[in-house]
């Protein structure tokens, strides 16, 4: 597929707006498509099909794709360039505006192919990991740094790196180089795949997930912070209970919040609940 001569042909103009880069590199699209192992039976959910290159490719792999963009200037190029596949259903949308478990069913399973503008990353996963039926996989485009705080450690965590990491397992599959992109952006990209949990890698249950993202967003609200004082703080709670409760499940207060792991994080939120603030 010739990216500038659809664009001329179709009089369009990537929007700098939507972040949009296409991807154009053949042998990167196929190291995409090989990384979310696809099947026949599988169903694809691919966020921002663009003009559909990676689409064409997924749709030879999958047994179907829902494929959502948010441009409705770009759906005639879709309906035209994929109009030879009967297993792919083109979706106009947001996809922070839209349920995945109506856009895949019947199926109960799914995985998620995505370019994602670094704009809308977070969002996103937090969207599709927080949903009532979550992906089997994740394999996601984004720029270079937001893949590496996704898979950081403790030390340097944030809050999306815990977030992905509850529901998943990150790891950064190889980086894309500017031009394999038209326009080429000004930032190096990388792929991360993303293997979801079945059940949280702490022990927590699932009705305890609110609760854990309320400790984790007020620890990280105020980073600079001791621990002790930006739980204190985003929860609304008196600092010594608060420090008590932490020296009680050997967390010191002093720390931040970028230094602990998720089972940590875990400890806190339930020593927390202990107090009724959560």
């Amino acid at each position: 597929m010739d990216v500038r001569s659809l664009l001329r042909q179709y009089d369009l103009r990537p929007s700098k707006g939507l972040g949009q880069n296409f991807l154009v590199d053949p042998i990167i699209l196929e190291k995409i498509v090989a990384a979310a192992e696809l099947t026949p039976d599988d169903t694809v959910l691919e966020i921002g099909a663009g003009l559909g290159t990676l689409t064409e490719h997924l749709a030879c792999a999958a047994g179907r794709v829902v494929a959502v963009e948010l441009d409705e200037r770009l759906m005639p190029v879709l309906q035209d360039t994929l109009s030879r596949f009967d297993n792919v259903t083109l979706v106009q949308g947001d996809i922070l505006e839209l349920d995945p478990a109506p856009l895949v069913a019947p199926a109960a399973h799914y995985k998620v192919v995505a370019n994602l503008p670094y704009y809308i990353t977070s969002a996103v996963l937090r969207h599709l990991l927080e949903a009532s039926i979550r992906p089997l996989r994740l394999v996601i485009t984004v720029q270079r740094e937001v893949a590496e705080r996704i898979v950081a450690q403790p030390g340097e965590m944030s809050l999306l790196a815990v977030s992905v990491q509850f529901y998943g397992r990150p790891q950064i599959l190889f980086r894309i180089r500017p031009g394999s992109f038209y326009p080429s952006p000004g930032v190096e990209s990388a792929v991360v795949r993303v293997d979801v949990h079945d059940a949280p890698p702490v022990p927590l249950d699932e009705e305890d997930a609110d609760a854990f993202f309320r400790v984790v967003k007020a620890g990280f609200a105020q980073r600079r912070k001791q621990l002790r004082n930006a739980l204190a703080g985003g929860l609304h709670l008196p600092p010594e209970e608060v420090e008590a409760k932490l020296q009680a499940v050997g967390v010191d207060p002093k720390r931040r919040a970028q230094t602990l792991n998720l089972e940590e994080w875990a400890r806190i939120t339930q020593t927390l609940k202990d107090l009724g603030s959560l």
